[in-house]
């Protein structure tokens, strides 16, 4: 539940950074009167996610165990890959998102007959970006956990980040963004590694991998992974208490590049827009 709780509040606040932004540029321009077509921007972006998102599960579910298995690995893959390119992909652009913003919405909005068109396009496709990436995480997670635990997790965590969202509009909470995005982009990229390592399995479990399958260590009579912590451990860290030589490499391989990269640059001095 932590995971996608998580995971949503990072998304969803990183989401409503950007609307924000763009909802304010507008009302202190003075063009509040494109605010509708923000909110259908919003609207058709967060359905066309909803829909992908059952429209995958649905089909994945009438898989065989083998296709099933092989959908789980792809599924982990591109999530991995658009966490891991999210997180630095905010890194670099937070510097300058707020002025980036400012230009394209000027440029949308020039007296052409399809500006309001550009903007509902421009809104579509910043929270369509965060939408899609939440899609694929939570497949990849839900595709690894079982019960209600998840999606109330992912509920929840998107209620929190309207709420964040909604506070930094209206001036009425100050967060740090360069530390927040900073820890919950460190964070995922230990969750990325655990997603990673899992589909590693996946694919063994579906006949297309089976090289270093051997056993690394076994920490079972310790630490058993159908433990309370194990289990914790298991769906926050990806933890397994047999892993095999190919799950560890990958894993250490992934944060020993991923982690110094991203922490290293997030030293590197920039502004973040406090509120929109």
């Amino acid at each position: 539940m932590l995971v996608p709780f998580l995971i949503m509040v990072r998304e969803g606040v990183e989401a409503a950074l950007i609307v924000g932004i763009i909802a304010g540029y507008l009302r202190q321009t003075g063009r509040s009167q494109w605010m509708p077509l923000v909110w259908i921007g919003i609207a058709v972006a967060a359905l066309l996610c909803l829909g992908l998102g059952i429209a995958l599960d649905l089909v994945s579910a009438d898989f065989p165990q083998r296709q099933q298995e092989l959908f789980s690995a792809v599924v982990g893959f591109v999530a991995v890959a658009m966490l891991t390119s999210m997180v630095f992909w905010m890194r670099k652009a937070a510097r300058s998102i707020k002025g980036q913003l400012h230009d394209s919405i000027d440029a949308a909005l020039k007296g052409s007959n399809a500006s309001g068109l550009a903007l509902v396009a421009m809104v579509f496709f910043a929270v369509a970006r965060e939408g899609l990436e939440s899609v694929f995480f939570l497949l990849a997670t839900f595709q690894q956990a079982s019960g209600l635990a998840a999606p109330l997790g992912a509920v929840a965590g998107l209620l929190v980040a309207v709420g964040v969202g909604l506070s930094i509009y209206w001036g009425t909470l100050r967060l740090d963004l360069r530390r927040f995005f900073r820890w919950t982009g460190a964070f995922i990229l230990i969750v990325a590694a655990g997603l990673l390592a899992g589909s590693l399995r996946s694919l063994h479990e579906a006949g297309l991998w089976n090289g270093l399958q051997q056993i690394a260590f076994d920490i079972s009579p310790v630490l058993p992974l159908d433990s309370p912590l194990g289990s914790v451990l298991g769906g926050i860290f990806g933890y397994q208490d047999a892993p095999t030589l190919g799950e560890i490499g990958l894993y250490l391989c992934f944060l020993v590049v991923t982690l110094p990269l991203f922490l290293i640059g997030s030293n590197a001095p920039r502004r973040l827009p406090s509120n929109a």
